[in-house]
């Protein structure tokens, strides 16, 4: 995969560029948010303490193949500022556009790696090096984002286009 760095506000953010190993995926919308910087404070805490993870995670499960989407699994913390940077940015609202059409997104509060650790373990994870971290599954519950599952756990240094467009890469 090929990576352009960019330097904004002396910050460095990873682009990921067309390569033959994305051409499969839909592709990502000009996202209008040229930083994080630009996205409204407080950032949310997106990841429910107190949910039933494995009945969030069934119900995104059945909803992504009534829809024939994908499931965007989303462990992490609200103590993880990356993991809020990721959610502000889903929320922008050309963003929130097209991830709701190829995505069913469950956010799995994993605490500081004590919580619900048995979803990443069920696909093979079983240890996270850094949350945010994202499983991609599709409608039969396959894992199809295999070995990419930490690429934004630096969120918080990328640019919000460098998040979608990796978000991009499964979706068909």
């Amino acid at each position: 995969m090929k990576f352009r760095v960019l330097a904004a506000a002396g910050l460095l953010a990873f682009s990921f560029l067309a390569s033959p190993a994305l051409a499969g995926g839909a592709k990502a919308p000009a996202v209008a948010l040229q930083s994080i910087d630009g996205l409204p404070t407080p950032l949310p805490y997106p990841y429910d303490e107190k949910a039933d993870a494995e009945a969030d995670l069934a119900a995104a499960i059945k909803k992504a193949k009534a829809h024939k989407k994908l499931v965007l699994i989303d462990l992490g913390g609200n103590w993880c500022g990356d993991c809020r940077v990721f959610a502000g940015v889903i929320e922008q609202p050309d963003v929130k556009r097209w991830v709701d059409k190829h995505y069913e997104v469950v956010t799995i509060n994993v605490g500081r790696y004590d919580h619900n650790m048995q979803i990443p373990a069920r696909y093979g994870v079983d240890k996270l090096k850094g949350v945010p971290s994202f499983l991609v599954v599709d409608t039969k519950g396959k894992l199809v984002n295999d070995g990419a599952f930490f690429a934004l756990t630096d969120a918080r240094h990328m640019t919000p286009q460098s998040i979608v467009d990796w978000l991009a890469q499964w979706p068909k």
